[in-house]
C-alpha cells in the first residue's frame, strides 16, 4: 500500500510558528509556505518550500522532537548528526553527489545542526527528497529485497563508525531479560486484575523464557559485535524511488543506538513478513510469509554481508522470533498495567498486539531451522 505524504494547511499562528523558524536555517530563497504532515505519531513534522531568484521551488522537512518521548533531544540530536554526517562522508567519497543513502541536516543560523522555536523546543531541517513514497505493509518478494537491503546498507555505511560515538537514548531498549522481568512483575502486582485471562500467553512466554538470554550471552562470550543500530526498521521508513521503485534512503535515525545489528534485522523480519495488522484480532490472518524473509536476508546481505560476522547470519531466523517475543512481552506487561505506555484506541488493544507478536514468534520458532540453513545458504555463496 503507498502511503504518500499527507500534509495539512497550517492556521495563522502556528504559520508564523513555522516560517520563523525556517527562517533560522540555512536554506537559500525566501520562504514561501508550510504545511504540517499527517503521517508520524512522534515528532511535529512540516513541509516548508522555499523559492530562489530563479522562481524554482524547493521543498524541506521541519521537525520538532517530542520531548515527552525523548527526554534529552540534544542528545538525539548529536546521533543523528553523528550518523548523517558519517554517512554522507563516505557517499561522498564514492560519488559526486550525496546519493541519498540519508537524509542532510542543514545548519542553523547558531551554526550548529537544530535551533529553538518561539515558545522553546528543539527544531531541526531536513532535505526533502522529491519522487519518492514509502509503504506501510511489504507487498511482495522484490520491497522485501529492497528494504533488506536499505537497511544492510545503512549498517555497512555505519559499520566504521565507533559504538562510543554515539548515546543510549533508551537504555535497555532491547534488554530482552529486562523486559521478560517486567513482565512477570507485572504478572505479580496483576493491579487491573487481568492475569486471569491470559494464562495461555503466559505460558507460552515462560516456556520461551530460555532463549530470552541468547543474544546477551553471545555478547557476553564476544561472539557478537556492539554496532550502531538503527532500531526502529519498519518498512515505512525506507523511501523508494516512485519511477523503479528502488530503496534510495533509510529515514527516521531518532532511535540510533549502540546495540547489535540482529536487534535491527529481527525487528525488519517481525514488520515485514506478518502480512496482518499489529492488533488484528484473528489470529488466522498472522502469516510468516517465509519467502518475504529469504528477500530480507538476500537483500540485507547484498548490502551487509561484508561487515557481518558468521555469527550474526547463524543468529538471522532466531532474530526474528526474538524481536516477536520480545514486543509481545512489552504489549502484555502494558496491557497488565493498564495500558500506561502504548496508546490505545479500543479496550484490549495492547492484548490483541500482544497476540499477535506471540503468534509470530510461535510460527518463527516452527520453521526456524529451514530459514537459517537458508540464510548460511546465501551468506556463503557471497
Amino acid at each position: 500500500m503507498q502511503s504518500d505524504i499527507h500534509t495539512q494547511a497550517l492556521v495563522s499562528e502556528a504559520a508564523a510558528l513555522v516560517e520563523g523558524v525556517a527562517d533560522q536555517f540555512a536554506i537559500e530563497g525566501q520562504y514561501v509556505a508550510g504545511e504540517e504532515v499527517n503521517s508520524g505519531h512522534i515528532n511535529s513534522t512540516f513541509l516548508v518550500t522555499f523559492e530562489l531568484e530563479s522562481g524554482e521551488r524547493r521543498r524541506y522537512i521541519l521537525q520538532r522532537i517530542n520531548e515527552n518521548v525523548f527526554k534529552d533531544p540534544l542528545a538525539v540530536m548529536r546521533n543523528v548528526e553523528c550518523v548523517t554526517s558519517h554517512i554522507n562522508w563516505k557517499v561522498l567519497r564514492k560519488k559526486r553527489g550525496l546519493g541519498g543513502q540519508t537524509l542532510s541536516l542543514y545548519p542553523h543560523k547558531t551554526g550548529r545542526f537544530y535551533g529553538s522555536g518561539e515558545g522553546g523546543g528543539i527544531w531541526r531541517c531536513y532535505n526533502y527528497l522529491e519522487g519518492c513514497k514509502t509503504y506501510d505493509v511489504v507487498e511482495n518478494a522484490r520491497q522485501a529485497y529492497e528494504a533488506g537491503r536499505a537497511f544492510g546498507a545503512f549498517q555497512n555505511l555505519v559499520s566504521d563508525l565507533p559504538p562510543g560515538e554515539i548515546v543510549e537514548t533508551i537504555p535497555d531498549f532491547h534488554n530482552t531479560r529486562k523486559r521478560f522481568d517486567a513482565l512477570m512483575g507485572a504478572v505479580e502486582e496483576d493491579r487491573h486484575g487481568r492475569v486471569a485471562s491470559v494464562q495461555s500467553e503466559l505460558d507460552f512466554v515462560r516456556g520461551s523464557e530460555g532463549i530470552v538470554d541468547r543474544l546477551l550471552e553471545l555478547v557476553d562470550r564476544g561472539l557478537l559485535p556492539l554496532r550502531i543500530t538503527h532500531n526502529d526498521t519498519k518498512i515505512n521508513n525506507v523511501l523508494f524511488d516512485q519511477e523503479t521503485d528502488e530503496a534510495v534512503c533509510v529515514i527516521d535515525l531518532d532511535t540510533v543506538m549502540p546495540g547489535l545489528s540482529l536487534y535491527d534485522f529481527g525487528d525488519l523480519v517481525r514488520t515485514a513478513t506478518n502480512p496482518a495488522a499489529e492488533d488484528e484480532r484473528d489470529l488466522t490472518k498472522v502469516k510468516l510469509r517465509v519467502r518475504i524473509f529469504e528477500s530480507l536476508v538476500e537483500g540485507y546481505l547484498a548490502s551487509a554481508g561484508q561487515v557481518l560476522t558468521e555469527e550474526e547470519v547463524l543468529q538471522m531466523a532466531f532474530s526474528g522470533r526474538l524481536i516477536s517475543l520480545e514486543l509481545g512481552m512489552r504489549f502484555l506487561t502494558d496491557h497488565l498495567n493498564g495500558d500506561e505506555y502504548f496508546r490505545i484506541a479500543r479496550e484490549g488493544q495492547n492484548l490483541d498486539r500482544a497476540r499477535t507478536q506471540l503468534c509470530l514468534a510461535r510460527q518463527i520458532e516452527e520453521s526456524e531451522e529451514e530459514m537459517k540453513h537458508y540464510a548460511l545458504k546465501v551468506a556463503n555463496a557471497r
